[in-house]
């Protein structure tokens, strides 16, 4: 009961907080004007509305999360913003967070799964509420729903990213820029 409360609130707390520097620029983070170029640069299209989704998936995430309200739509929101990070950021640098891998995000992943599969426990609102859910297909659901979402995002802004500028006089096409968390001046870029 305890460790499972000290969990919601520390992970769903620490979520509020990166999703609040994406959109107000709260504890160093780079705000909303900030997050937009990172979103563009991860090809995230349109720039906008994908800033405002990772910041309100982290932000109102982590607080659900916390309050133990919606468990598990919590989780998956949060879970489908860590896949994304993964896939758009970390997964090229390997599993150590040492080099900018993803292993931060994957324990992320594991202890929000562990959560909806737990659920939010007595001292919860869902509980509260008389809405707590818990047991494995709620950890399935969760991790489906967020590997879901992350999918259907990361391809949206790929068909909706603006056409390369074509080669002219015989020059070689320019590569992608990807903002790194170290060259963004965000806290972590996508998914800290």
């Amino acid at each position: 009961m305890i460790g499972n409360l000290a969990a919601r609130v520390a992970i769903g707390a620490l979520f509020v907080g990166h999703g609040t520097q994406k959109l107000f620029g709260w504890f160093d983070g780079p705000g909303f004007e900030g997050t937009q170029p990172m979103t563009k640069n991860l090809n995230l299209h349109p720039a906008k509305p994908n800033a405002l989704a990772v910041g309100i998936s982290e932000a109102g995430g982590g607080a659900l999360l916390a309050l133990g309200l919606a468990t598990p739509l919590a989780a998956s929101t949060l879970i489908g913003t860590m896949i994304t990070a993964i896939r758009k950021v970390h997964l090229k640098n390997g599993p150590w967070v040492t080099k900018g891998g993803y292993e931060y995000n994957l324990v992320l992943i594991a202890a929000c799964a562990a959560i909806a599969e737990h659920g939010p426990g007595p001292i919860s609102l869902d509980h509260l509420l008389g809405i707590e859910k818990s047991g494995a297909k709620w950890s399935v659901a969760a991790l489906a729903l967020g590997a879901a979402v992350s999918s259907a995002v990361i391809a949206a802004g790929a068909k909706a990213a603006p056409a390369a500028p074509a080669p002219q006089n015989g020059e070689a096409p320019l590569a992608e820029s990807v903002i790194t968390p170290s060259s963004s001046g965000a806290s972590g870029g996508l998914a800290s």
